[in-house]
């Protein structure tokens, strides 16, 4: 009896089966067939739909060319400004190099007169105009040890709208002794000067000619120094640069008799006065 049902059932899933095969060839095949065909397109149509047009690739690169090229504009300004801002940054560290260096030999200024290359004559430790100055100035440096002074005569001057500096390779000069200019800085109109005496008396030139030759040597007008000198340096881009620099002068011995205004000395110490 269970072998006939086996049969039985086995007969019906072989039927199931086969039916199932068929509704397979007759349905889905057919469809899936079709699916997978691909529908023709008209001439032209293929194209529109995977690609961009000529007129739309020549408006991509005219906007393009408009944005790199207002890009460019703003680069190269930026560059301009960049370019102007350390020209400018350079010409301003050059007038400070040149302003201090003049304020730090006027500063070592020294009662040290000189002998000129003429006939051997003295010239005075400090000789200035309204538009030039020369000095001797302590400081010379001596990094080989050589055997020489460490003083120097240096001079300032505008030549050919430069401020130079010039510097003397020994103090006492020979015939024929010359000076080596250095241009510190260009565009400068003029270079004006004022010397400042003991006297309170700010003067266009130094030695002032109302000092007496003679007496102690302090008070010599060769090697006398002013109190204070004051420079105008006119830059064609800058302005006008003015300082006034302090000079470590010595008081005259005519200085300790002036009057003192009504007040008293103080007496000097140890002498028991009261």
């Amino acid at each position: 009896m269970s072998g006939r049902c086996f049969r039985i059932e086995t007969w019906r899933s072989t039927k199931l089966v086969e039916h199932d095969i068929d509704r397979l060839r007759k349905f889905r095949f057919p469809h899936s067939a079709r699916a997978l065909t691909p529908t023709p397109l008209p001439v032209g149509e293929g194209l529109k739909r995977r690609g961009f047009s000529l007129v739309e690739l020549l408006v991509a690169l005219a906007v393009f060319a408009a944005m790199a090229a207002a890009a460019y504009g703003g680069l190269a300004e930026i560059a301009r400004a960049r370019g102007a801002l350390a020209e400018r940054q350079d010409r301003f560290a050059a007038a400070v190099r040149a302003v201090s260096a003049f304020e730090r030999d006027l500063r070592q200024a020294v009662a040290r007169p000189v002998r000129g290359n003429g006939r051997g004559e003295q010239i005075p430790a400090f000789v200035g105009s309204s538009d030039r100055i020369e000095l001797t100035r302590m400081g010379f440096a001596n990094p080989r040890a050589e055997a020489r002074s460490n003083l120097e005569r240096i001079g300032y001057a505008v030549s050919d709208r430069k401020f130079q500096r010039g510097r003397y390779a020994v103090l006492d000069r020979a015939p024929g002794t010359t000076a080596t200019a250095t241009a510190m800085i260009d565009q400068v109109g003029a270079l004006r000067l004022r010397y400042l005496g003991t006297d309170g008396v700010w003067r266009d030139a130094w030695p002032p000619t109302d000092l007496v030759a003679g007496g102690s040597a302090t008070n010599s007008p060769s090697t006398q120094l002013p109190r204070a000198v004051e420079f105008r340096l006119d830059l064609a881009d800058l302005g006008e640069l003015r300082r006034v620099v302090e000079l470590p002068s010595s008081i005259p011995d005519s200085a300790a008799d002036a009057p003192t205004g009504g007040r008293s000395r103080p007496p000097p110490p140890g002498s028991g006065a009261p």
